[in-house]
């Protein structure tokens, strides 16, 4: 079993994109308090707090009155980027990285979503709180039987809507081994012809691509 990730691009309606822009602000917000909090608990107290109190403060800070909007998103995509940041601390103890960074407005966002935020049907996304499912341009086809484990919805700074859809293909797509021998001559009329007498037609994509290359 190999976990693949398939993206694509989507245009949401303004219902959902308003409601995506939140979700984006709000795991923003969560990830830069905690970091804040992180950062701070180290400095005064060299104490290290990990995602289980960054966890406790994420329910505290939905009880504070100035904060109530956190309750109007989806929990998961802010409790996914708990769990990124305590991954970005644990690189940066080992020495694989750098110390986190603050998350900025300006370089758009994301907002991850694992199997209890979102449902899969008739091919369809339908992420939590929305009714409609994702107009998502399906460019290729997912894997056969293959049901996505994890959508991340992404905002690049341009203003640009895309989705990743993360599955597990338990496809086996090793090739089997052949002791047949084959010779190939590339030719102009065919694009190869082998020893066998198979032709390849020539696709001619000049030809075909030559205007608008002009």
């Amino acid at each position: 079993m190999v976990e693949k990730a398939y993206k694509f691009r989507f245009y949401p309606t303004p219902e959902q994109e308003n409601l995506l822009r939140r979700t984006i602000g709000c795991v923003r917000l969560v990830y830069n308090k905690a970091l804040a909090a992180r950062t701070q608990a180290w400095h005064k107290h060299q104490e290290r707090v990990g995602y289980k109190q960054t966890s406790a403060m994420l329910t505290n800070w939905k009880k504070q009155e100035d904060l109530d909007f956190l309750k109007e998103v989806s929990s998961v995509p802010l409790q996914q980027s708990l769990r990124h940041l305590q991954t970005a601390f644990t690189n940066f103890f080992s020495g694989r990285t750098k110390y986190p960074n603050f998350k900025k407005k300006r370089n758009g966002g994301s907002a991850e979503f694992t199997k209890s935020a979102f449902k899969w049907s008739d091919g369809q996304v339908y992420l939590a709180k929305c009714a409609e499912p994702l107009p998502i341009r399906w460019s290729r086809q997912l894997p056969q039987n293959c049901v996505p484990t994890t959508i991340i919805v992404k905002l690049n700074p341009s203003g640009r809507w895309s989705v990743s859809v993360r599955v597990n293909d338990t496809r086996d797509l090793k090739l089997k081994p052949v002791k047949k021998q084959i010779g190939i001559d590339l030719g102009i009329t065919s694009l190869l012809t082998t020893s066998d007498g198979e032709k390849i037609a020539n696709p001619k994509n000049l030809n075909k691509l030559h205007k608008k290359l002009r």
